[in-house]
């Protein structure tokens, strides 16, 4: 049994589905039946244009042409082709995103690439409540370069910026951050990064896919993000590096791998960066990852970004709606206002694990981030409003019947 949902709720949520300028899109994507899958900002569902995909990859590119498929297939220009198919999602212009390595192998690259575009600033802001691998980076970028680290919240970066001045290198903040959901202001920051002389790097990991990133209009200078989240490509799928055209002449990565130069072919033993984006390529990518990324990118075909937007405001306000409206008291961790929201809802209970556990037992698959936050996703091109009305419905049965406090709903596995 779900907590009682009114009728008015119920109905709503069917006209917005019948009226969203999404409507069909989940029909893109391989979902079981009986599920509600609020987790997609942790891993994608599958698109079904990915398995046919990577079924001829494997058996005609590589089964039958081998290694020929690299020019044949055009497999060495994936990377970037990849990478301006993510551009336009992220609202950069061709020739500026590439993909390679992983999400914390970029995030090192590009702040210590942005960082030595700044050289004599030692300074490198970031906030204390970014997601660890964030944090982890910064630090090794700083014991690199000789910078120090200064964890500032992003409600307090452009002050900290004004007074710190000509010592701040880099500003490297979450768009969205990863356990509240809270959308921080990316075009406003960046600003104040500029007034003072330093560059701003961003992590779009829960916004690409599903938050209208605007990078070029913003002014970014470099950011990164993951393909396995609201992109759907797959469990592992390579991650995604952004450098602004204005800086890419100058801008000096560490990972100086043989991917990266200017001519990987003449086995030169003396490095030359390549010209433009793919100098920050580092060694052979996963080639299989790429084109399952290259399939899954075909579920946005014919979709705005604005409409993406929209639709992702409106599941996440339809399910707080139906919270409020079933009485759920739990406090919610996500701001409110839709102007401030990502495309998640965070809940908080003392309990907050088991709580998960039993929406999962109930088919309502979410996640759960430390210390007591319940995550749900909101995928906007294959949630439903119905899905999200029925969810709070779950999630108050769950309370009520307190079923959180069963003893199999405390185990832990490896993942959480």
């Amino acid at each position: 049994m779900t907590g009682q949902i009114p009728d008015h709720l119920q109905t709503r949520a069917h006209e917005l589905d019948a009226r969203s300028p999404l409507a069909g899109t989940r029909a893109r994507f391989q979902l079981p039946d009986g599920v509600i899958y609020l987790d997609g900002n942790s891993l994608g569902a599958l698109p079904r244009s990915v398995a046919p995909a990577l079924a001829r990859v494997v058996e005609q590119e590589w089964g039958e042409r081998l290694i020929r498929s690299w020019n044949e297939a055009d497999w060495w220009g994936a990377q970037t082709r990849v990478g301006d198919r993510i551009g336009a999602l992220v609202g950069a212009a061709p020739g500026q995103v590439v993909v390679t390595d992983s999400t914390s192998v970029n995030l090192f690259k590009a702040v210590v690439g942005a960082a030595r575009l700044r050289r004599g600033r030692n300074i490198v802001l970031t906030d204390p409540a970014s997601f660890p691998t964030d944090l982890y980076m910064a630090e090794a970028a700083a014991r690199v370069e000789g910078l120090e680290v200064r964890r500032v919240p992003p409600t307090e970066a452009p002050a900290a910026l004004a007074q710190l001045g000509a010592d701040v290198a880099v500003a490297a903040y979450s768009s969205v951050d990863y356990a509240t959901g809270e959308l921080w202001d990316l075009a406003a920051i960046t600003a104040a990064a500029h007034d003072v002389g330093a560059l701003a790097c961003w992590d779009l990991c829960h916004s690409a896919g599903a938050v209208d990133v605007r990078l070029d209009d913003s002014g970014a200078d470099v950011a990164v993000g993951c393909g396995y989240k609201y992109l759907n490509g797959g469990p592992g799928a390579p991650s995604f590096i952004y450098v602004a055209e204005r800086h890419q002449a100058d801008f000096d990565q560490p990972l100086t791998g043989w991917f990266g130069h200017a001519r990987p072919f003449e086995m030169d033993r003396e490095y030359e960066p390549a010209l433009g984006i793919d100098r920050v390529r580092v060694g052979t990518p996963p080639m299989l990852s790429v084109l399952a990324l290259e399939a899954a990118l075909e579920v946005f075909d014919g979709l705005t970004m604005r409409d993406v937007r929209a639709q992702s405001l409106s599941l996440t306000s339809t399910f707080l709606e139906a919270l409020d409206a079933l009485a759920v008291d739990l406090p919610v961790a996500t701001p409110l206002a839709p102007e401030r929201r990502g495309s998640q809802v965070s809940l908080r209970h003392p309990d907050a694990f088991a709580v998960v556990q039993a929406l999962i037992a109930r088919g309502v698959i979410g996640d759960y981030r430390e210390p007591d936050i319940v995550r749900l996703g909101f995928a906007p091109l294959y949630v439903t409003h119905v899905e999200a009305v029925q969810a709070a419905g779950h999630l108050r049965a769950v309370l009520d019947g307190r079923e959180y406090t069963r003893a199999e709903f405390a185990r832990r596995g490896a993942v959480t």
